[in-house]
């Protein structure tokens, strides 16, 4: 399993706020802009608070299996993939969202006199930021299901995640 890339999830966020600050101008010159929803923070903030809950699980989890605690519940490796699986197919679209919610935000900048643009360069920018709080979510996740690897296939001493 590969790692996330934060060069990989910079490249998805730019990518996304240039197009989407283009697009923001390009609507603005035929219409309407669409509005910022209120509920795109509150969903991107559940996503981190999961996954932050996830990994604070497994993490105690491992702690306790390494410990050899007394009735410690061991985690199937399998979930745990599944958990890290889970963890960066949301990095990778909050970075998606946050791009797009961050050039939009950009746009709105210009136009901050305007109430309604206002709050929804407000919305954008919390989007923008519950998203980034989904990318170190997901990151700390992939760091607890990480194990060490055998020494005998790579010398380097580092870890991997758990495939």
């Amino acid at each position: 399993m590969r790692e996330l890339r934060i060069r990989t999830l910079a490249a998805v966020f730019v990518v996304a706020g240039v197009l989407s600050w283009a697009g923001a101008r390009l609507w603005n010159s035929v219409g309407t802009l669409p509005r910022v929803p209120l509920a795109a923070p509150i969903v991107l903030a559940l996503i981190a608070v999961v996954l932050l809950a996830t990994a604070l699980s497994l993490r105690s989890r491992l702690r306790a299996q390494r410990e050899r605690r007394p009735g410690a519940k061991g985690v199937d490796p399998l979930m745990a993939a599944r958990a890290v699986v889970f963890g960066q197919a949301s990095a990778l679209v909050a970075a998606l969202v946050a791009g797009m919610y961050g050039g939009t935000g950009a746009f709105l900048l210009e136009s901050l006199d305007i109430p309604t643009r206002r709050d929804q360069a407000i919305y954008a920018g919390f989007s923008v930021m519950a998203g980034i709080g989904v990318i170190a979510a997901a990151f700390f996740l992939e760091r607890v299901c990480r194990l060490p690897e055998d020494d005998d296939e790579h010398h380097d001493g580092g870890t991997a995640p758990v495939s």
